[in-house]
């Protein structure tokens, strides 16, 4: 068939078309060794420890294998779209309609939809995905041909970049794959985080970096709140409410605290069940199940200059992200009880003091293990701080000391691991949660607070009104006496 498309624009597909055996190859090299494992793992079989010790350890490596091959994978599947996309418009006759554009579009999904099995809105998407990868998102599309980021971590991107400024999608990228970039994501790599923590973590950058101002963006979206409900199987139905995040969180907060002070010996309910059923409780009666209604504690964590009102970086709202500072100044402003404020310092974004209503250390040290590790600090769990028990990391009995650097803050499922299985957390500092050893000896990081330095900077600094230059160098904080009283 005759194409009547530019010499220039098949340049472009013929480019790509000649890469195709290098990506065949290594798509074979990596089928060749995960065959060479797998038959290793299917060799180690009897009674011998060393053999099953053997076929344990290469068939996790044939998992890893696996897994990076599926990441080549999805970047090969990529590539084949955007050839064929661009391939057909250089067949096809040139479009002279916004009509013509459209069948031709059509006729492009429907093909991929076919010949992947899949409906025509998810051949849609893909194409869309597609397209930004190989167009904008360069670091995301070498990853996946790497093999160390997933296609679920590369779609994450696509969804996070997708309003963004060219400059700014591409600070995101470099920020999450670019180790050398100015201000490089810390603690695990983008591809060894759980899609759902990456995605916390892009939406939390995107959130600091948008076009719109967050203020804005929430003056918008607060004018939408709602409750919403759906009727689901089984006798059950969901309620849902669409609220400002402080709301949100305080709400939660209280209903956990409520939760938890009813769990007890001859409590059947599980921490989940009793938190629906306190809620249904105050929201049928007016009172909590059984409990009185207990006071929320949310941490806030503030730059500075925001509180002060001379600057307008985000703040930070515990197991949420960032939030107007004109909602932290509100909370702060007000004295909300519910609410335990956090300075940050506005030169490098670290915490400097942490408020409390209480000198009790215990409490002031589960309130800055909150504040360490947002969460289960088990890799890849997304139980919030709430929900966790402070635990020694070398147990009392063993000589471990009750400090920040011995404590770590795991859910029930990983402190039961913990103290059931041979898994091991390690390695916690004042600023940075526990890593985990494996039963076969393979360490696990443990995600890491990114506290990110503000994007404004005054040009003269205040004479320290808040102790901006009382935080003690590293390693000088006490292991007892972890911050002061606000």
């Amino acid at each position: 068939m005759e194409s009547n498309a530019a010499p220039d624009r098949l340049a472009v597909p013929d480019a790509v078309v000649r890469e195709v055996p290098d990506w065949l190859e290594a798509i074979a090299a990596s089928v060749a060794v995960l065959a060479r494992l797998c038959a290793s793992a299917e060799s180690a079989d009897g009674p011998d420890a060393n053999l099953l010790q053997l076929a344990a350890d290469t068939s996790l490596q044939a998992l890893e294998e696996v897994a990076r091959l599926e990441g080549r994978t999805a970047e090969f599947k990529v590539r084949m779209a955007s050839v064929y996309t661009e391939a057909s418009r250089c067949i096809a006759s040139p479009a002279v309609s916004r009509g013509d554009e459209a069948a031709l579009e059509m006729g492009v999904v429907a093909e991929v939809a076919c010949a992947l099995t899949v409906s025509e809105g998810t051949a849609a998407a893909f194409l869309a995905e597609s397209r930004t990868l190989t167009t904008t998102l360069p670091l995301t599309l070498a990853a996946l041909r790497a093999g160390t980021l997933s296609w679920q971590h590369a779609r994450i991107m696509c969804d996070e970049t997708a309003s963004l400024e060219p400059a700014a999608a591409a600070g995101l990228e470099a920020h999450f794959l670019d180790p050398e970039a100015p201000q490089a994501a810390r603690g695990c790599p983008a591809g060894e985080l759980v899609p759902g923590r990456f995605r916390a973590k892009a939406r939390s950058w995107r959130e600091r970096h948008h076009p719109v101002s967050i203020e804005i963006r929430h003056r918008k979206s607060a004018r939408e709140r709602r409750l919403e409900y759906t009727p689901d199987r089984d006798g059950m139905a969901w309620l849902s409410a669409y609220l400002p995040a402080d709301a949100a969180a305080g709400v939660w907060s209280r209903a956990t605290e409520a939760a938890r002070a009813l769990q007890g010996p001859s409590e059947s309910r599980t921490l989940t069940q009793l938190r629906a059923d306190v809620a249904a409780a105050w929201l049928l009666e007016g009172v909590a199940e059984g409990t009185p209604s207990p006071t929320a504690q949310v941490l806030v964590t503030v730059p500075v200059l925001s509180l002060l009102g001379s600057g307008t970086e985000p703040a930070e709202l515990d197991s949420y992200g960032p939030i107007p500072a004109s909602m932290a100044r509100r909370l702060v402003g007000e004295g909300a009880g519910s609410f335990l404020r956090v300075l940050t310092d506005p030169r490098d974004g670290a915490p400097l003091e942490i408020g409390r209503t209480s000198y009790r250390v215990p409490k002031s040290m589960r309130q800055w293990l909150r504040l360490r590790d947002g969460r289960c600090p088990f890799p890849g769990c997304n139980n919030q701080s709430l929900d966790n028990e402070a635990d020694h990391l070398l147990a009392w009995s063993e000589g471990g000391g009750t400090g920040i650097t011995n404590l770590g803050q795991p859910c029930r499922r990983h402190h039961r691991l913990k103290h059931s299985t041979r898994w091991k957390p390690v390695d916690a500092t004042l600023d940075k949660p526990p890593g985990w050893i494996s039963p076969s000896g393979r360490y696990y990081r443990s995600e890491q607070q990114d506290w990110a330095p503000p994007d404004w900077e005054p040009t003269q600094w205040p004479d320290d009104p808040q102790g901006l230059d009382s935080q003690p160098p590293d390693g000088a904080l006490p292991d007892r006496a972890i911050v002061p009283a606000a």
